[in-house]
């Protein structure tokens, strides 16, 4: 029977049903994965695994603000992430208090996960989202729910006079009830569900509620690192949802809207979810791979003078620097003379750090010697 276009809007709201026998597979896969990163983790020493984990959430933290089509400084992210954290990363770059205050809420939902989350964690989660109360142009209300006064909440996509609505939230008048709902489901010990599963029925639910004028997905896929956090037991992060959802944003949106107006019965939404967990965690591999590799150039590289600016360039370097590196590069990373980048790169080529890459152009360009990533050595134990 079609009790309305919205799954808010069924008599068994906010009743999930799912089929666990088609989720028995993917969770057993997911699980799995989890298992084989911490045993990698488990061998490695505590400086080698903050850095891991400062890797992961500066990922997450770019990428949750990029789904949302908001571009932050991978820069500014890591140096926040790297403060917060304590971990030294040397010259840290200028941070703004927006990108503090995604880094607040994430780094809140996941290290704070064993706390309730509250209605007063929410709000200052919002509000550390938007510290000047403006979203682009738009004055928004910030720390409160939303309270419908421009009509009801709609996602919205096309021009003006062309407008498809792929999805309407509940009406404002319903939130405070809603979610006192949500936030005692969501605190209560007694886990009516599979860890893994709470977690995407936590991010759909909230969602769904849209209990925001904005910023309500970025606090959504907090709540999910809240929940996932809780599942694994750990403070730390290794491996990012928000990333793995943002190269997968597309089929996120279609999925979610075709949930949002289905009936109880989310096992599609779910199976989706897993499978998005599961390349999270495996794309988390390479990020430990590249970790490892960092360190193990260092190790190489412990015997060969260097000075601040070559430290400096190199580590952006092997932090997964984008694009040529060029002399006038060099110079704008180093904040130096082209004259001093040229010297800082002769040196590193004549002790074998650099080489000149073989790809084309009009600028010769260099990279790292991958013979220093690529030996074996004994990584420092804790």
């Amino acid at each position: 029977m079609n009790y309305g276009e919205y799954i808010w809007q069924s008599p068994h709201w906010p009743g999930w049903k799912y089929d666990l026998s088609a989720l028995a597979e993917p969770l057993a896969s997911v699980s799995r994965t989890q298992g084989m990163l911490l045993g990698r983790l488990a061998d490695i020493g505590m400086a080698l695994r903050d850095e891991a984990c400062l890797f992961a959430l500066t990922e997450d933290v770019i990428q949750t603000s990029a789904i949302e089509g908001e571009t932050l400084q991978a820069a500014s992210v890591r140096s926040s992430v790297a403060r917060r954290l304590g971990v030294d990363i040397g010259a840290l770059a200028p941070v703004d208090r927006h990108v503090d205050g995604v880094v607040d809420m994430v780094l809140d939902a996941t290290n704070n996960a064993a706390a309730p989350l509250t209605i007063e964690r929410l709000l200052g989660w919002h509000a550390a989202l938007f510290p000047t109360g403006y979203s682009g142009l738009s004055r928004i209300h910030v720390g409160r729910w939303r309270d419908d006064s421009m009509g009801p909440m709609q996602v919205i996509s096309g021009s003006i006079g062309r407008e498809k609505v792929h999805f309407e939230a509940p009406p404002a008048d319903r939130l405070p009830a809603e979610i006192n709902v949500f936030l005692a489901w969501l605190n209560d010990a007694r886990a009516n569900h599979p860890h893994l599963l709470r977690a995407g029925l936590g991010h759909l639910w909230f969602v769904t509620l849209h209990p925001f004028d904005d910023g309500n997905g970025r606090i959504a896929r907090a709540i999910g690192d809240l929940l996932l956090a809780r599942a694994d037991g750990s403070t730390q992060r290794f491996y990012s949802l928000s990333a793995q959802i943002q190269r997968e944003r597309n089929a996120y949106y279609d999925v979610l809207e075709r949930t949002q107006k289905g009936d109880m019965d989310v096992t599609r939404w779910l199976q989706w979810f897993l499978a998005t967990l599961l390349k999270a965690v495996e794309q988390a591999h390479g990020a430990l791979d590249q970790v490892l590799s960092k360190a193990k150039f260092w190790q190489q590289a412990s015997t060969i003078p260097m000075n601040e600016r070559q430290i400096k360039v190199l580590n952006r370097l092997l932090d997964g620097y984008e694009g040529k590196l060029t002399t006038s590069k060099w110079a704008a990373l180093a904040k130096c003379s082209n004259d001093t980048a040229l010297r800082d790169i002769t040196g590193l080529l004549q002790q074998g750090v650099l080489h000149k890459s073989t790809a084309g152009g009009r600028s010769t360009s260099y990279e790292v010697n991958r013979k220093m990533l690529a030996t074996p050595l004994p990584l420092p134990q804790p």
